[in-house]
């Protein structure tokens, strides 16, 4: 007889089971466990089985990302292959959801997992470290409903682990730091404390930096491939080539994606992941100050001051200038986006016509 699996380890709650009613009371609740090009494997009741998605679901999505995700709870035919794959007819509402911006030069949105409720940023302590890097993946995360974490791995690599510590704690705010090794025994412990039975760990961040290594630590066995980052350049390899999610022993589950060396913004909260920026800018003399010559920016003044980087302003700019970009993409005609383009240079001249007579007044005082 085979055994049944609980799928409320897995993360199942009355959320799920009641929206699940809504649909024919014949289909059944799985996970989707690693997604492929075409085809899905899925956790349902008596354990993991290839699917696929219905003919009428394919029609009925109105982007790529309502297809099914790692993650997501979907609602299939069959429990098992006995029949051939499991049909998946119906894709559950996401409590969560962590996404970028596709590749190319479109603005499709790409989902990295789902139904997540805490978010591993992973980043090495050597030649991989990037502080603007940590600032883009928090305002990612951020954005995705679910909790970020920053995980720092091979500490052993690094000198001044406090220094690096100090410094990742000036750009994220209400979010912990861990620190973890694989020269010490107990150098994933930190880690293994998040791990509950019904919780989802995704695990985030480039290539070679030690995700795969931590979640085989975790499993308790090799079950991912690994391969170092190398020490000369810092550059690591892509050893994940598709997102996964495991069940652990313990209980719950963690999702291992492909290393992002750059992730492209498809939606971010920068509110919430550049605070001290939006704070600041609330004493600026200019509501609409671009913190840039404006007299009496004290967004400007906080970097002369030493409490801001120039550096974690210019990327605050940035993600501001992507995330525009891609709602103008999705809510503008090509020849609307182009206008609106015109129309921001022409700001950009009046803003400055406007600084030199505002300096001058103000200089006048």
């Amino acid at each position: 007889m085979m055994s049944r699996t609980d799928l409320y380890k897995l993360g199942l709650t009355e959320r799920f089971i009641q929206e699940a009613t809504i649909y024919n009371g014949d289909l059944h609740l799985a996970r989707v466990s690693i997604q492929y090009k075409d085809a899905y494997r899925v956790i349902a009741e008596y354990g993991e089985i290839q699917a696929e998605v219905s003919g009428r679901l394919r029609y009925s999505v109105a982007s790529p990302v309502d297809y099914p995700a790692v993650g997501d709870w979907v609602l299939i035919d069959q429990i098992d292959n006995k029949k051939g794959n499991a049909i998946i007819h119906y894709v559950l509402k996401r409590k969560s959801c962590f996404e970028r911006k596709a590749a190319g030069t479109g603005c499709e949105r790409q989902v990295i997992a789902a139904n997540i409720d805490t978010i591993f940023i992973c980043m090495s302590l050597n030649s991989d470290y990037n502080l603007r890097r940590i600032e883009r993946y928090l305002s990612i995360a951020w954005e995705s409903g679910a909790m970020p974490v920053v995980v720092l791995t091979k500490a052993d690599l690094c000198e001044d682990i406090s220094a690096m510590i100090k410094e990742i704690e000036s750009v994220a705010f209400g979010v912990n730091i861990l620190v973890t090794s694989g020269m010490n025994e107990d150098g994933y412990s930190c880690v293994a404390e998040y791990l509950q039975a019904g919780k989802t760990i995704a695990f985030i961040g480039s290539s070679g930096v030690g995700k795969s290594t931590l979640i085989n630590k975790l499993m308790g066995e090799e079950c991912l491939a690994t391969k170092a980052i190398r020490e000369d350049d810092g550059k690591g390899r892509h050893t994940t080539t598709h997102r996964q999610l495991l069940v652990l022993p313990q209980g719950g589950v963690v999702i291992d994606t492909p290393g992002m060396r750059e992730i492209q913004i498809a939606s971010a909260d920068l509110a919430k992941s550049f605070t001290d920026i939006e704070e600041f800018a609330k004493n600026c003399f200019f509501k609409d100050c671009r913190h840039e010559a404006e007299p009496r920016c004290a967004v400007k003044r906080a970097i002369e001051e030493g409490e801001l980087s120039k550096e974690r302003l210019d990327n605050y700019k940035k993600m501001q200038q992507e995330i525009l970009f891609i709602e103008r993409k999705i809510s503008m005609t090509p020849a609307q986006a182009e206008k609106h383009k015109i129309i921001d240079m022409m700001g950009a001249l009046d803003a400055c016509k406007k600084l030199q007579k505002d300096n001058r007044k103000y200089k006048g005082k």
